[in-house]
């Protein structure tokens, strides 16, 4: 019996195992998704995690399971806490928003005529008010399917929390677990485009972080110059939002509208209703702007691409993919680009990696009129003096 397969052998068991992780792979798609938003929590992680292993000396594991461990505690603490504060605190939150709506509703009583056309937004936000403070009737009638969705949710969560314990502490054997299912000529190889890799996905974050930055430092400043109250936090809150694509922003411009609408401003002689249309028209200004040419060009320059490609790429995910597409396609992009430059060098026979390009050769100095080493210079005969 021969020791060695055939090469006929070895290609058809790869063929079934190819075969095999499709037919796998095809049956549990829908478990993809909350694997891969583990995979973004872990990465968003990651600098934390490598700052307390600098800071305190620890292994990977020790230093992840501290992140971790500590998170999981604030997400479950934070709620407890905040729960029975939020519950005493709504009715007094549906009065404040029933009383404004009902200003809203006499301000708004005449109707508005554009094009010929009235509009009554009175009536519409009367219809509004009736819908608002009545949802147990709704509720009631899809109660089974409520606890169908949330019992869904509760499981995508439970994988989600096990998949970012699982990729923040046992990410580097399952890289190298992946590296040596390839022949071992080909693994440094790997190892660098790995590492090119990498350094797109840091610089990536490294132009989140800036980002969130910066609109949290320019909604604390326009905030503070209307006078909404807690501009320090909203700001805070507008920035940390902004790295969720569509759905970040309509959350921060819920929580800034709720402030206007039930505290008013501090110094503008308006009333809530007005103040809230100003804060929400200042919103959407300014998240268009970051939409359309701030986050384009920030990402862009983080992974170099252009900011053109960068907003029509964020955009096709976000129709296509949702949220988590638009928040990874950039990286995805500029490391298909990566692998995409290591094939092409590969095809053309050209080095892949700049440090194997061989050196130019220096090119010697023109020879002058100087005999080669190690020979006489030659003696021209002497002039003989004239002599008079």
């Amino acid at each position: 019996m021969k020791s060695e397969w055939s090469l006929s052998a070895r290609y058809f068991t790869l063929a079934l195992i190819i075969a095999f992780l499709v037919f796998v792979g095809y049956e549990i798609r829908e478990i993809f998704r909350p694997l891969i938003f583990a995979g973004v929590i872990a990465y968003l992680f990651y600098p934390l995690v490598a700052l307390i292993q600098r800071r305190f000396g620890l292994n990977r594991r020790t230093a992840s399971n501290i992140v971790y461990f500590v998170s999981l505690a604030a997400i479950i603490i934070v709620p407890v806490i905040l729960v029975p504060i939020l519950l005493r605190q709504t009715s007094e939150i549906a009065q404040d928003l029933q009383q404004t709506l009902a200003d809203a509703q006499a301000y708004l009583a005449n109707p508005i005529s554009i094009g010929g056309i009235p509009i009554d937004l009175g009536g519409m936000i009367a219809q509004y008010r009736s819908s608002l403070f009545n949802p147990l009737s709704s509720i009631s009638q899809n109660a089974v399917t409520l606890i169908r969705d949330t019992s869904r949710s509760t499981l995508w969560v439970l994988i989600i929390f096990g998949g970012t314990y699982f990729f923040m502490t046992e990410w580097e054997n399952v890289r190298e677990g992946l590296v040596r299912v390839a022949p071992e000529a080909y693994r440094p190889d790997i190892r660098r485009i790995y590492s090119r890799i990498r350094q797109v996905w840091m610089a990536y974050l490294r132009g989140q972080l800036t980002l969130m930055i910066i609109v949290a430092i320019t909604f604390i400043i326009l905030w503070t110059i209307i006078g909404l109250p807690g501009s320090l936090y909203l700001g805070l809150l507008a920035g940390l939002f902004s790295i969720v694509p569509d759905v970040g922003p309509v959350v921060a411009t819920g929580l800034a509208l709720a402030v206007a609408l039930l505290e008013g401003s501090m110094w503008l002689p308006v009333n809530n209703f007005v103040f809230g249309l100003i804060v929400v028209g200042l919103y959407v200004v300014l998240i268009n702007i970051e939409h359309i040419w701030l986050r384009p060009y920030i990402l862009g320059r983080s992974v170099h691409m252009n900011e053109a490609l960068v907003f029509i790429v964020i955009i096709a995910a976000l129709i296509f993919s949702g949220i988590l597409g638009a928040f990874i396609i950039v990286p995805v992009l500029a490391s298909l680009v990566v692998i995409w430059n290591y094939l092409h060098a590969r095809m053309l026979g050209l080095p892949p990696f700049l440090d194997e390009v061989p050196a130019a050769p220096i090119p010697e100095a023109p020879e002058r009129d100087s005999p080669p080493a190690g020979s006489a210079r030659p003696r021209t005969p002497a002039k003989k003096r004239s002599s008079k």
